[in-house]
């Protein structure tokens, strides 16, 4: 079969897409020398502008390619990448605007539109010199993908000599020289790029221009070649710290870098809006925005356009504006604001009073003097921002310092251009991270409540019920927003889990209580400490009493409230008082690399020295890279590999994206990884499938099978259902409610709201039923207590349910229901009773459960309200029905032993297994929260989820979240700030302990990661073991393999370091080995045990008592060896009523071994607690319901399977140490 050809490979694209030069048609200037020749002086004339050049890269010719050996058949296409204009044959037809067709424009690139744009107010001819301008635009394709352009307008003197453009030929003007004095034509330079590097490229253009007034009129063209040329050879700097500069002469250029993947690239002055606005009106005009206005800037100045409306729109981030965005209008293009849709626009001043005449309904935004104002007669009712938000908002801008001025009162002049310009981009890069700060934090305070109505598993947002939270002089503002495209894909990011700006924000603010509240089922309340500030709101309460019965508000009429000012015309400054919030932000810390020089000529040979010189100025920067700044060498493996991809250097590049892929994956540019592997030739592929690293790479990016098709990820609106509903239907709709998650509960409730009836449920019971429970919400988010009450309740306590008024023994009141107690509130003069405490329940998901059993208890009896309905809500009540079946379901030393129970699935629809435990001690980093410094407990839960717990609370510190797909076999802290995490899909995966997230891989290994041993000192080791006996060594600074050796028959299962050497369990036979892998020892089980089946489980070693523990599968016995001899028979510890052992620990003096046993009859996972050194039974735990065990000692223990955990007690420790030496 003949070989595939490979594959077109479109480059990482640099800086530039394309450069254009524009100016006067030949047309416009003999007009212009008719006009001078009848008047005899010349006239401030309008010129029509045209493309005069056009210059896409690349820039070097075939031929060079091919001298140079260069494969560049491969990497591009070899066209002519510029043209110009020629004016030698005057008779040709003028040249329509369309580029010869050997030239590839880019996507999004209107060259017939272009000239317009780059003379928006025209192009007129002056009769004395001008200084040179600049401004911007946004250009936008077919799909909506948007390109960035800068443009440079400057003035020439029109000369008897030659003319600008007219090639190599020269044309000589008709007119006397004398009668063209004082005329200056002009001219524009318009750079075009992907990213929008504003201010970056118009100092590029500042240094262009300094070039072009020197040179003759021929040589201009060359000039912007070269000038281009240099810009499509530095490439786009990737997300994070590192910065780019490049001398430009006789400025440095540096091209900042977009802080995360998920942020935008920021290089403008974001202050801008509030020098030109007040706070009052900035929010005017963001609302605008939130609600999808149809808006239109103005301005006397072009530039000022189309960076207003980006610095609004970087407000905005990371919601994004999804309409029509054309920051700038030419004259020929304002019938544009007829358009029916939301857009953003912009005008200039001049044509104010003719937009606001073309159309109604747009909102009309000065910055020349800072008013908003609407285009029809009436005023548009655009709502106000929540007030508190809009308070705190101005008070935060009020506290910036937006004048550089200020802060160089103290300093003295400097003498160093290059020197002052790096000073003001650190002064504005501090000001545009307090800027975004203050934007994101408004934002925040808007949405933060959303996540608290969404349903994950569904993708359902309950609208309805968030509305209800909501103050009602605020409804306006988010019904209105709610409807927005905006707001949708805002929502799609929210149920993707996206880690943006606003998740990141979210994360850092959450306290102890709200990740309790996101990890518990239902239902939330608010605590005591945040029920304070409600007490004041009585329109609040009432507000809510009116529209909790339904989630259908637009049937209920909302009570008429103080006018806010809505309107745009009437707003006035309010006045906030002079308390301001100061915004101290400190900015990450940057770095920069510096592109080498480019030389000229632009042949290939110096592109190929150029390309050579950047790889050697990154290996250089490497190698002198601390070791733990990982994040810093990331972002060099990304630059070097395009760079040599754009070198042609295809195995170098893929080399160092691997390197990348395990350093940073947020980062890797898989899509350009494939497109690099399917352009390889037959040679090139079999050469990278011989070094492993890249065959490695292949196989996880590009040989993967197809994804599967995208899921659908819509968001739904919760709504009531309208048909009846079997028991898979009715689980959905309860779970979309977000009254409860777990689906064995949702199913007693079937039961209950079905006994006695056929097994389905109508439309109107569930309607009831919602209501019973929306109702009791509501009442217990509005209860009032007084400070005298209060001061008997923990600031974290929540009042779940509240009954009406009754007599008790106490006396008359209601009775009040907390996570921690009963108790009564006094009627006439408010007072405080205890009726009882929770005393004895320490886990506060169990808590949580029974109280979840009650209140739905409470919504069944009120939804039937039949004689019958006690009986129905007694099928709810599990603890009672499992205390009844099982009476004496824990034996009295179990009991005794038994401290906590924990349930790492909690907010889970259904339990997951535990496949692994980790313990981390506590420490404070200065990098940390205080609750972040607390020891954690992590469980690996299937399909790699992983859930945290706060070891000292016992609460959950990090619910689910994804370590790939697979299943977890292992887990280790390698250091303080890294948890590696082996996986059945063979990679380990590097968990930052702060963020609790996953940015690096490493995928040496070729089968499935069993075991992971740490090696403290300096440097740090840890050692990994994979199935197929494979066994790497890795420096935790670099991670990098150190060593590696193969073990003989696979099947290794797990790896332990002591006293210098591994030991290493292969299933038959245990193994020592040195850290080269040398054999020292070996106990082979056909030796020591007739059973052909058995095989080693797992081993503990005791240094103290010289001894090995073994536990074998199939047997019911734990076997222990003298290490001085392991040739003797070893000792039987026989285990009781054991059928299997499934897992072996050592915990102090004792060894705990997990398996299956019977217990009153029934086969339960059992704990053996055994003394060391009598080798006896102590004691046996019947641990949980299911058949097999995971056990952890870092004073933690859980297990697995059923999803549940259970923490116990250790024998000999004293009460003091009981908080953190315990199972």
């Amino acid at each position: 079969m003949a070989e595939a050809a490979p594959q077109h490979l479109a480059l990482p694209s640099g800086l530039l897409e394309l450069c254009a030069l524009l100016g006067p048609s030949r047309d416009s200037l003999r007009g212009l020398e008719q006009v001078s020749l009848k008047q005899g002086v010349s006239s401030p004339s309008s010129l029509d502008p045209e493309v005069l050049s056009v210059f896409v890269p690349p820039f070097v010719s075939k031929e060079d390619s091919q001298t140079a050996g260069a494969p560049s058949a491969t990497l591009s296409k070899t066209r002519r990448r510029s043209f110009r204009k020629k004016r030698d044959k005057p008779k040709t037809e003028p040249w329509k605007g369309l580029p010869p067709e050997d030239i590839s424009v880019p996507n999004g690139v209107d060259l017939l539109a272009l000239p317009q744009l780059c003379f928006p107010g025209g192009m007129y001819v002056a009769s004395e010199p001008k200084e040179d301008c600049v401004h911007f635009l946004v250009l936008t394709d077919v799909c909506g993908n948007r390109t960035y352009a800068v443009v440079a307008q400057y003035y020439r003197p029109l000369q008897d000599e030659s003319c600008f453009y007219n090639g190599k030929a020269h044309w000589e003007p008709s007119w006397p020289t004398a009668g063209m004095a004082g005329c200056f034509v002009p001219f524009a330079v318009c750079v075009v790029s992907k990213l929008p590097y504003y201010n970056a490229l118009k100092d590029c253009l500042s240094c262009l221009l300094t070039h072009l007034k020197l040179c003759k009129d021929f040589e201009v063209d060359n000039h912007i070649k070269d000038f281009a040329a240099k810009l499509s050879l530095i490439p786009s700097p990737p997300p994070g710290p590192l910065h780019l500069i490049f001398n430009m002469k006789p400025l440095q250029i540096v091209f900042p870098s977009r802080a995360d993947p998920e942020s935008p690239v920021i290089d403008l002055d974001l202050h801008l809006p509030l020098l030109c606005f007040r706070p009052e009106k900035v929010l005017q005009i963001l609302t605008c925005l939130l609600t999808e206005q149809r808006v239109v800037f103005f301005s006397s100045s072009w530039a000022l356009l189309p960076l207003v409306a980006e610095c609004f729109l970087a407000y905005l981030h990371p919601l994004q504006w999804q309409h029509t965005f054309v920051p700038v209008l030419s004259r020929q293009m304002l019938d544009f604001v007829m358009a029916p849709t939301s857009f953003l626009m912009g005008c200039h001043l001049d044509y104010f009073e003719e937009v606001s005449k073309e159309a109604d309904g747009l909102i009309l935004i000065n910055i020349d003097n800072g008013s908003v104002t609407c285009s029809s007669d009436e005023d548009v009712d655009v709502p106000d921002i929540p007030l508190l938000a809009a308070q705190t908002f101005t008070q935060r801008v009020q506290s910036l310092q937006l004048h550089h001025e200020l802060d160089l009162a103290h300093q003295g002049a400097s003498t160093d251009l290059n020197g002052e310009r790096a000073r003001r981009r650190a002064w504005q890069r501090r000001l545009n991270c307090q800027v975004q700060q203050v934007a994101l934090q408004l934002l925040f305070s808007v949405f933060r409540e959303v996540k608290n109505h969404l349903n994950y598993e569904h993708r359902v947002f309950n609208s309805e019920e968030f509305l209800k939270t909501r103050a009602p002089g605020d409804q306006q503002f988010y019904r209105q927003v709610l409807d927005t495209y905006m707001f949708h894909s805002f929502l799609k990011a929210r149920l993707s889990r996206r880690m943006d700006a606003f998740a990141q924000m979210d994360l850092h603010t959450q306290s102890e209580e709200d990740r309790l509240n996101g990890t518990l089922a239902s239902p939330r309340r608010p605590t005591i400490e945040k029920m304070a500030p409600w007490k004041s709101s009585l329109l609040h309460v009432t507000h809510r009493r009116m529209v909790v019965s339904m989630p259908n508000l637009q049937d209920i009429a909302v009570p008429e409230l103080p006018a806010r000012n809505s309107s745009l015309r009437k707003v006035d400054a309010a006045d906030y008082g002079s308390g301001s919030i100061v915004v101290s932000v400190t900015p990450k810390p940057t770095y920069t690399f510096k592109i080498p020089e480019i030389h000229f000529p632009l042949v290939s040979q110096c592109v190929q020295a150029y390309y050579s010189d950047c790889v050697a100025l990154l290996s250089k920067a490497m190698s002198l890279l601390a070791p733990d700044n990982s994040a810093l060498l990331a972002r060099y493996f990304y630059l070097r590999g395009a760079v040599h991809l754009m070198h042609g250097q295809l195995l170098d590049a893929l080399l160092d994206f691997q390197s990348l892929y395990k350093t940073d994956i947020r980062i890797f540019p898989a899509d350009l990884v494939r497109r690099t592997v399917a352009s390889l030739s037959g040679p090139q592929r079999a050469q990278a499938e011989r070094v492993p690293e890249l065959r490695r790479l292949i196989s996880e990016v590009v040989d993967k099978p197809g994804e599967a098709p995208k899921p659908d990820d819509r968001v739904k609106n919760f709504e009531l259902p309208k048909k009846h509903m079997q028991l898979d239907d009715f689980v959905k709709r309860v779970q979309e409610s977000g009254i409860v998650k777990d689906t064995n509960i949702i199913h007693r409730l079937f039961e209950a709201l079905t006994v006695g009836h056929q097994k389905q449920i109508d439309p109107e019971t569930f309607k009831d039923f919602y209501n019973c429970w929306k109702e009791a919400e509501a009442e217990a988010q509005e209860v009032s207590l007084p400070l005298s009450v209060v001061e008997h309740l923990d600031k974290n306590e929540y009042v779940y349910k509240l009954s009406s008024s009754v007599k008790t023994n106490r006396g008359v009141g209601k009775i009040a229901m907390t996570q921690k107690r009963l108790f009564l509130l006094t009627e006439g003069r408010p007072g405080y009773v205890e009726i009882s405490t929770f005393r004895n329940i320490e886990d506060p998901q169990y808590i949580q459960q029974a109280l979840t059993h009650v209140l739905l208890m409470d919504a069944v009896v009120g939804t039937l309200q039949s004689p019958g309905a006690i009986y129905a809500a007694s099928k709810l009540s599990y603890f009672d029905k499992m205390k009844n079946e099982m009476p004496t379901a824990f034996p009295k030393t179990t009991s005794e032993t038994l401290k906590h129970k924990i349930n790492p699935s909690a907010g889970e629809t259904l339990p997951h297994a535990v496949d692994v435990l980790l313990y981390t001690p506590g420490h404070l980093d200065p990098a940390e929260k205080v609750a972040d410094a607390h020891p954690k407990l992590w469980c690996a839960l299937n399909e790699g989820k992983v859930t945290v717990f706060d070891a000292s609370s016992w609460t959950i510190h990090q619910h689910c979240f994804k370590v790939g797909t697979s299943k977890l076999n292992c887990m280790a802290m390698a250091e303080q700030s890294q948890v590696w995490a082996g996986s059945e899909d063979s990679v380990i995966y590097i968990l930052n302990v702060h963020s609790m997230s996953c940015n690096k891989q490493l995928t040496d290994h070729r089968s499935g990661v069993t075991g992971l041993a740490v090696q403290h000192g300096t440097p740090s080791k840890v050692y990994s073991c994979s199935a197929d006996g494979t066994v790497l060594a890795w420096n935790v600074s670099s991670l990098r393999v150190t060593s590696r050796f193969q073990l003989p028959g696979g099947r290794l299962s797990s790896i332990s370091l002591h006293d210098g050497h591994l030991w290493c369990c292969t299933g038959n036979s245990i193994v020592v080995v040195t850290s080269s892998g040398l054999l020292c020892q070996e106990l082979k089980i056909s030796e020591n045990f007739k059973e052909t089946s058995a095989s080693f489980l797992s081993f503990q070693l005791l240094p103290e008592q010289e001894q090995l523990w073994t536990a074998c599968a199939g047997l019911d016995s734990i076997y222990v060896w003298s290490l001085k001899d392991l040739t003797q028979r070893p000792q039987r510890v026989h285990l009781q009523d054991c059928s299997e052992v499934s897992c072996m620990i050592r915990v102090k003096k004792q060894i705990w071994v997990g398996g299956t046993g019977l217990s009153q009859g029934k086969s339960k996972g059992k704990i053996y607690v055994i003394d060391a050194e009598k080798k006896t039974v102590e004691k046996e735990l019947v641990a949980h319901m299911d058949t097999g065990l995971c056990l952890k000692f870092e004073n933690h223990g859980l297990h697995q399977h059923c999803g549940y955990g259970a923490l116990w007690k250790v024998a000999g420790l004293s009460r003091e140490a009981d908080a953190e030496q315990q199972w």
